[in-house]
């Protein structure tokens, strides 16, 4: 199996052509199998009771914060498949579709990032020694964000920067409304921003099947809830996190 695409030009050179698409298969047999395993390991160690939705309710999520949460998540569901059901074999047309969803993600992205940096709290999302034992430590509670949902946020954040930086490459040299096809990028380099649009596309697969699983399981399902009506209660902040590392307000 072969990890990338490539042909020969007329004078014989090989010419990258993007990520072996074999791959997909591989990527999706692997989270598919860690997902079941997680599953059997969970069912092993699973814990009855939960703590209770009822009582006061505190803020996790405003707002705005979801709904970038659910434009994001909307347009990259949408550009996965609109990039890879074709290569499956789906016919349709797909490409206006995915451009204009990649565009919408990049509007929501930017947007983000100022709102991150100037109105939210960076540093909810670094990454510190004592993160690193919460998973040896039962008594180390996380603040707002546990370490592995950093992980993931972090992870995510390379991805999806880089599948927005290669395709707003690739955009710069196709026909749309406001341009001509152009052949602004040599051939090389061409293959480069396929390869790497392939690889990120490959990643964000993985990653957005482990986000959709672990937003549905039973015991993380009330953080799912909180990016859709913003709150969690207070007896799930007791359990699951340190109010000493974060105190939100009182949800109104």
């Amino acid at each position: 199996m072969e990890l990338v695409e490539v042909r020969q030009d007329v004078w014989g050179r090989e010419v990258l052509l993007g990520v072996s698409w074999d791959l997909l298969w591989v990527v999706l047999s692997l989270t598919a199998a860690a997902i079941i395993i997680h599953l059997l390991v969970m069912a092993f160690l699973s814990k009855s009771d939960r703590p209770s939705p009822d009582g006061p309710h505190l803020t996790r999520h405003a707002g705005v914060d979801r709904g970038f949460h659910w434009i994001m998540a909307i347009s990259v569901f949408v550009l996965l498949f609109t990039g890879v059901l074709p290569i499956v074999g789906v016919d349709f047309d797909w490409l206006t579709i995915h451009w204009v969803a990649g565009l919408i993600l990049t509007g929501a992205v930017v947007f983000h990032t100022v709102r991150a940096l100037i109105w939210q709290k960076p540093k909810e999302m670094w990454v510190g020694a004592r993160d690193f034992q919460e998973p040896f430590d039962q008594a180390i509670k996380p603040g707002k964000y546990s370490l592995l949902q950093k992980g993931m946020h972090h992870a995510m954040t390379v991805l999806v920067l880089l599948v927005i930086g290669t395709g707003l490459a690739l955009f710069w040299v196709m026909d749309t409304p406001w341009w001509e096809r152009s052949n602004a990028l040599d051939e090389a380099t061409l293959g480069w921003m396929f390869l790497l649009h392939g690889a990120s596309t490959l990643g964000l697969i993985v990653l957005t099947a482990l986000h959709v699983y672990f937003a549905l399981r039973p015991e993380k399902r009330f953080y799912t809830r909180s990016m859709i009506s913003g709150w969690i209660s207070e007896d799930e902040h007791r359990a699951n996190h340190d109010p000493g590392r974060w105190s939100p307000d009182q949800s109104s």
